[in-house]
């Protein structure tokens, strides 16, 4: 799916928007005055909205639209899961590099131009999975996954996957079994985690940029497993 310059747009004024909700009756009742000035109330509709916030920023040449689009390109492209991806496969495929990278995660993801937290990396087994969350905030590594989830920045989450980890990851669809311990790693602005999941059967025959097309953002933040390549039905 592409990301354009209005998607983030939308993105970003729904933000807004939300962010100036408030429950104190009295900030609405300090704008009920006597005014001789009209007042313009943007579009109701999302993409109307958006549409006028971005005619009206570039007008008063707040916003550079190449600028922008660079900036998309650039959380889209070149940094996100896809980083991280590479890092997972390279790890799958490199025991070396796999040493290197659950010694010291900061150094190893620097080896592949990926850089700027400190990074510890903790690896996924048959008995054992690793969870992260950041329960004082949205603590999380941008240059291995680029923008973090809704979900994952949410109250419920934070608190729940500490109290009840097991159940979090069954409400994304991942049931363990009581044979696997589950560990639970706390973000903070300091020091970001990163799951190294367990390789996937079916796999061996796999280059490193077929097995980083496998991976996902989810099973690098440790709420999912990677899944085994679709297999081929012949007709």
């Amino acid at each position: 799916m592409t990301t354009t310059r209005r998607d983030v747009l939308t993105a970003a004024l729904t933000a807004a928007a939300g962010a100036a909700v408030t429950s104190d009756p009295s900030l609405a009742q300090q704008h009920d005055h006597d005014h001789d000035h009209e007042h313009q109330a943007l579009p109701p509709d999302p993409a109307l909205r958006v549409k006028a916030l971005e005619s009206i920023l570039v007008a008063k040449g707040l916003v550079d639209p190449a600028a922008l689009d660079a900036l998309i390109d650039t959380y889209v492209h070149k940094v996100g899961p896809r980083n991280g991806a590479r890092v997972v496969a390279r790890a799958w495929m490199d025991s070396a590099f796999k040493q290197r990278l659950l010694a010291d995660g900061t150094a190893a993801v620097a080896e592949l131009g990926y850089g700027g937290d400190t990074l510890v990396v903790v690896e996924n087994t048959a008995k054992l999975h690793n969870l992260v969350v950041c329960t004082l905030c949205s603590c999380y590594p941008w240059p291995v996954l680029g923008l973090p989830p809704v979900w994952y920045k949410s109250a419920a989450y934070r608190s729940r996957s500490v109290i009840d980890p097991r159940g979090v990851l069954r409400e994304f669809g991942l049931e363990l079994g009581d044979e696997v311990e589950v560990r639970v790693w706390d973000s903070t602005a300091d020091l970001r985690y990163l799951v190294l999941p367990e390789r996937p059967a079916g796999t061996n025959g796999m280059n490193e940029e077929q097995l980083a097309a496998l991976v996902t953002r989810d099973a690098m933040v440790g709420v999912a497993r990677v899944s085994p390549p679709a297999k081929e039905t012949r007709v």
